[in-house]
Formats: C-alpha cells, structure tokens, sequence
C-alpha cells in the first residue's frame, strides 16, 4: 500500500444492468438477457479501482437506509477502502443506475441520485480533515456540483492535488476548472467543455490547450481503444493503450482513473502511470459489470509483464 494518502468523493449506486443486441428506438420494446444488479456508482468505481490496486484511499460518499447500502459498505471494506466517511441516509435510497449494455459492449446510462444528493457541502465540512491531509482529491461529477467546487477550493488551499474526472459530461464554471490540477474527460466530455469534437491527435491537442488555458497543468483525454492524449503545460502525446477483445465497458474510465492516480501516489512517472492505468482498464472491460470488472493490483502487474515493451 502507497503511503501517500488519496481522498476520492463521489457517488455510490446500485447497478441495474440489461444486456441487448442493439439499444431500443424511442417507442420500442426489445428483449434483454443477462439481468443483474451489481456495485457501481463512479466514485465507488473509481474508489475500488484505486483500493484494489493498492492505494491508501478514504472515501467520503453517502448511501441510503436500504439494505443495498449496508452491502455496498461491506465491499467497500474488503477492497481495502476507509469507509468511516459513509454515512447512511435515513429515508432516501441508495443510488440507482439503469443500464444497457449492447452486443458491442458498449452502454448507455440513466441515474437516480439518491443519497448521492446528500453529499452536500455541510457534508464535506464534517470530512474536511481528510481532504486537507491527502495527497491527491479524485472527484467526478455524480454529486452535487457545489459541493465539488468546495472540496476542490479545501484541496487547493491546502495543497492538495485536485484530478475531476469530468463525468458525467456537463457544463463546468471556470472558477471549478481554475482549482483543477489534473482532469481526465473522455472524447465526450472534452467536446462538451471545449466545444472541439475530437477525430483525432491535432483535436486533442486543441481541446487539451483550451483547459490549460483554464489554468489545468495537466490534461488527460481518454480515447478509448486508442489510449490517452496526455498533455502537461501544453506538450502532449498519445499514450497509446493495450488490444483487448471488449464485452463490457462499463466502469473502464473509473478503472483507469482509479488505478492511475494510484500509480501516481506511488511515484511513478506519468508515462508509466497512464499505462498502468490503461493495464486496469483494459482488463475490465473483459469482464462484465461495473465493480466485479475492476482487477486487483497483482492482475494488473502479469498483465503488463506479458506486454513489456
């Protein structure tokens, strides 16, 4: 485990997952197989992601007065996560997330808050030793926004690393952007920020130089199959990622963030940690389900020992 010390708020939700052969038109009915209910929600994701693969990482979430609640807990324990700053939410569910997943792999997403609602910034007032303390803050966008620009300003004032991963894809004020140290959009989310669709390398390179002109040091757009546009102080390159046969991509970006930052916190290089980060990823989406696909550290390492470059 990483002595450095990494915080990630977010959302917790239960996963509600439909496999079809192709996404349903506006009006039609379709017939699914393989329905399961399984642990999401992006922070949760990317909480796991991180603790399975050896960080030292405290999550600050909220959960409902369900019974899914109370498990989730209990997993979060075993994938070597704090879970003190969990708190159950009395009269609300536990997030809910509907999802399809077609024969491509790929899916498209509907979310109930739920207790996610209640990760408000009183909330965070309650935890705001553990963000001043850490070494990096991991954010995403399932929670309420003011409470992301209140962790984001109690991380930069106390000079600790702020990565967003900016999703799902939303708006974005520059005040939130200015107190972001490293952010982590997928070709969806850049295009929704910088306003730049994203075909190619010179795109990334373009939408990159616009959030480093909103005061973000480091840039980092997913690519899917094809890896990661890196950009530091507007020098970039594509970090390519690692050919894998898909069948789910569901929690493949929370895998990589949760795994990257954990390579980070660990010192290594950023070249190494974004492919450290695509290892993860890339075993995930190889399995099916948000939580069950995530590796744990040593999967992640014989994975790249058989693709030493």
């Amino acid at each position: 485990m990483s002595a450095n010390k990494l915080v990630v708020l977010g959302s917790i939700n239960a996963d509600h997952i439909l496999n079809v052969n192709e996404f349903p038109r506006p009006g039609e009915t379709i017939t699914g197989k393989d329905y399961r209910i399984s642990f999401g929600g992006k922070g949760a994701n990317q909480a796991v992601a991180a603790g399975r693969s050896g960080a030292n990482i405290t999550f600050i979430a909220c959960v409902g007065d369900d019974d899914i609640g109370k498990q989730v807990c209990r997993q979060l324990k075993l994938d070597n996560i704090d879970i003190q700053p969990i708190e159950s939410i009395s009269g609300t569910n536990t997030g809910v997330a509907m999802i399809f997943v077609n024969g491509k792999g790929e899916n498209v997403i509907a979310i109930d808050a739920g207790a996610n609602a209640a990760v408000t910034p009183d909330y965070l007032n309650k935890y705001r030793q553990q963000v001043i303390d850490a070494d990096v803050l991991l954010m995403q966008l399932e929670t309420p926004l003011e409470t992301i620009l209140a962790a984001a300003k109690l991380a930069k004032q106390n000079d600790t690393l702020v990565a967003l991963n900016p999703a799902p894809a939303r708006e974005l004020s520059d005040e939130l952007l200015a107190n972001i140290d490293i952010i982590t959009p997928n070709e969806t989310e850049a295009e929704q920020l910088t306003g730049i669709t994203i075909v190619n390398s010179d795109d990334a390179n373009k939408a990159a130089g616009l959030l480093h002109a909103k005061g973000i040091r480091t840039v980092i757009i997913t690519l899917g199959s094809r890896g990661a546009w890196v950009s530091i102080d507007g020098i970039g390159s594509l970090i390519e990622g690692y050919k894998v046969e898909p069948v789910d991509t569901i929690a493949a970006g929370d895998t990589f963030n949760g795994a990257l930052i954990t390579a980070m916190l660990e010192g290594q290089e950023l070249y190494q940690a974004v492919k450290f980060g695509h290892a993860a990823a890339a075993i995930a989406v190889t399995r099916r389900g948000a939580q069950p696909s995530v590796p744990w550290r040593k999967e992640i390492d014989a994975f790249l020992a058989t693709r030493q470059e």
